[in-house]
């Protein structure tokens, strides 16, 4: 395959890492950077503000506290890590403490005008080129409670301390990103071994079947969606092979059964016709070829009544009818038959009437085939009994006969379309073996059984039901 889904979902992976590898570095470093810088001023104008107001008014008003002056100013270098300026109102540096990599303070500062800061809580940038680097200075009067400015507190902290700061916590989500895009390169892996190799080879059953290969099976046998898909398409594929023998297998049953009759018309007439058979013999074989033609006739009413029944729209036209008065007419209409072979019909009925539910055409058929074929497989003078039981919501009715029945290994069989057994070729070679058939389907379009119990040599019971009530809703 040019472009397999393993490969889509591969460069997918690989867009998406990158992706997001970028989105973390861009909008990440971003975000991470405002964070820590907002952390950081907040906290040193929180504590310079803090410390302006409350600790150092006093020492602007006393003139002994220089030591305890210089170690609050120490104190907040340390606690800060950054240079700590204490100026007066004129720009005059009172107290100073300063870290080893800060610039020295100077002594007074030129300009100085604490109202540049403005409504802002800091400035960046290296304040007046006092600093060899950006700095965030945060600038806050120092002021008693009288409210009278005795001299600013400023505090200058290196951006690059903030910046070495985000690089290390950059680095961990790196890291961190890293990792866990490795990681999922598990469920890639996942979806290698479990959906892409199992649906790679259902693909490959799928064009094996396309090219008519209906022994190929799909090698998965997980117990899981794929295997159950997997699975279907086997069940699928041999069900599709035994169609295509069964086809196969019911054309050549079609074929015999018309090239036979065909053949004999076509070898009687052209006998016929260059003077072999001479005309004082014409009726008896004119009787041949009428009753081969009749055999065709059969062949063709049989096939056109199968395709009905396969037929997936085939609309049944329900009704409420006598099964008895049905019976009656059917076995009625084989009366020539059974006089013929000298066979009596038995009727016997579980009451007067017996009303039933069903497409009454079809019942008609069904029960004309299994007395056409018990009379066919009886002997002479013998008896046939049709049965009727009721059984509350059902109707069962039964066609039996004393005749050679039906050996046990071809009961299976019987319902196959075409299929005659022996006995059958030997007793009526008339039979286009789709009698049965055309019962079993009828009765499967009612929803209805049909069973069989059979002795060779004893005789033959057919027994179905039909429903005696009109379903609810119908």
């Amino acid at each position: 395959m040019r472009s397999t889904l393993y490969l889509k979902f591969l460069i997918t992976y690989i867009v998406v890492g990158f992706f997001g590898i970028f989105i973390v570095s861009l909008v990440g470093n971003g975000l991470l950077d405002a964070r820590i810088r907002g952390y950081y001023t907040d906290t040193i104008y929180k504590e310079t503000n803090v410390m302006a107001s409350e600790v150092f008014p006093e020492f602007f008003l006393t003139e002994e506290n220089d030591r305890e002056e210089m170690i609050l100013v120490r104190g907040m270098e340390k606690q800060l890590d950054a240079a700590v300026w204490l100026v007066d109102t004129t720009g005059t540096m009172v107290a100073s403490s300063t870290p080893s990599d800060y610039a020295s303070p100077p002594s007074t500062l030129p300009n100085f005008n604490p109202a540049e800061i403005g409504n802002k809580r800091y400035l960046t940038g290296n304040y007046h080129g006092f600093f060899d680097n950006e700095v965030i200075t945060v600038i806050a009067p120092v002021a008693g409670d009288s409210y009278i400015t005795h001299g600013y507190l400023m505090v200058h902290k290196h951006l690059a301390d903030i910046d070495v700061l985000r690089d290390n916590l950059m680095l961990i989500f790196y890291l961190v990103a890293l990792i866990i895009y490795l990681l999922s390169f598990a469920i890639l892996i996942t979806f290698n071994l479990f959906v892409y190799r199992p649906l790679r080879k259902i693909t490959e059953a799928a064009q094996q079947y396309a090219s008519g290969n209906l022994e190929y099976t799909i090698p998965v046998t997980t117990e899981d969606e794929m295997g159950y898909l997997s699975a279907s398409l086997n069940s699928m594929s041999n069900e599709l092979k035994h169609m295509e023998e069964a086809q196969k297998k019911f054309i050549g049953n079609v074929s015999h059964d018309f090239r036979s009759p065909l053949t004999s018309i076509k070898g009687y007439l052209d006998a016929m016709m260059d003077g072999t058979i001479p005309e004082e013999m014409y009726d008896k074989y004119f009787k041949v070829i009428s009753y081969e033609t009749q055999r065709l006739t059969d062949l063709a009413k049989d096939l056109l009544t199968l395709n009905t029944y396969d037929n997936k729209g085939l609309i049944l036209n329900y009704e409420d009818f006598d099964i008895h008065e049905v019976i009656r007419q059917i076995a009625l209409s084989f009366e020539g038959l059974c006089k013929e072979k000298k066979i009596s019909i038995d009727l016997v009925f579980a009451t007067k009437t017996l009303s039933v539910w069903a497409d009454k055409k079809m019942i008609e058929q069904v029960l004309y085939n299994l007395i056409d074929n018990a009379i066919k497989f009886s002997d002479v003078d013998s008896l046939i009994t049709i049965e009727t039981t009721d059984r509350g919501d059902k109707v069962g009715v039964s066609v039996k006969d004393y005749g050679v029945g039906i050996p046990a290994k071809e009961l299976s069989k019987i319902w196959d379309r075409f299929y005659k057994s022996d006995t059958s070729r030997g007793k009526d070679k008339k039979g286009t073996g789709l009698g049965l058939s055309i019962v079993r389907d009828a009765l499967k379009s009612h929803n209805e059984n049909i069973t069989v119990l059979s002795t060779e040599g004893v005789g033959t019971e057919f027994t179905f039901s039909l429903s005696k009530r009109k379903p609810e809703g119908r």
